[in-house]
């Protein structure tokens, strides 16, 4: 099953410039890109360009879970879409978010994810992407 989807939605307590910002500053990037609390940070090489690679180093124990993918669109500060490969992704993943500014300098983000192996991964990723979500209003805050 590879048309398996992850939506979640999270209220950024920041103003969307910087929430959009977070997500192509390494040294940002590495603060919250982390799917499960108690993480050490992750360690993020990218270049922040349409048509540049990243790739996203988390550590789980003496594991290290190497996440590479391209940026496909990088419209600031309203929706970046990127590639995702990991060990559990299929071809043709693809990572959506968008950023809607809300009052209050809040940042709506609408993350969805397509393309997975099976239901158990979709399931893990959705609570990985609900855990970096809620790691970013953390640092953000």
């Amino acid at each position: 099953m590879t048309d398996l989807t992850v939506n979640v939605d999270k209220i950024i307590h920041a103003p969307i410039e910087k929430v959009f910002d977070a997500w192509l500053n390494p040294k940002m990037l590495s603060l919250f890109m982390m799917p499960m609390p108690g993480m050490p940070e992750s360690d993020i090489e990218n270049d922040a360009c349409e048509g540049g690679d990243f790739t996203i180093t988390m550590h789980v124990g003496n594991d290290e879970l190497p996440h590479t993918g391209k940026y496909l669109e990088i419209n600031r500060p309203d929706k970046l879409v990127f590639t995702w490969v990991s060990h559990c992704s299929v071809d043709n993943s693809i990572v959506t978010l968008n950023f809607t500014k809300m009052d209050g300098n809040k940042t709506n983000i609408s993350l969805s994810h397509v393309k997975f192996i099976d239901e158990k991964t979709r399931s893990d990723h959705e609570g990985g992407w609900g855990n970096i979500l809620d790691k970013l209003n953390n640092v953000m805050s």
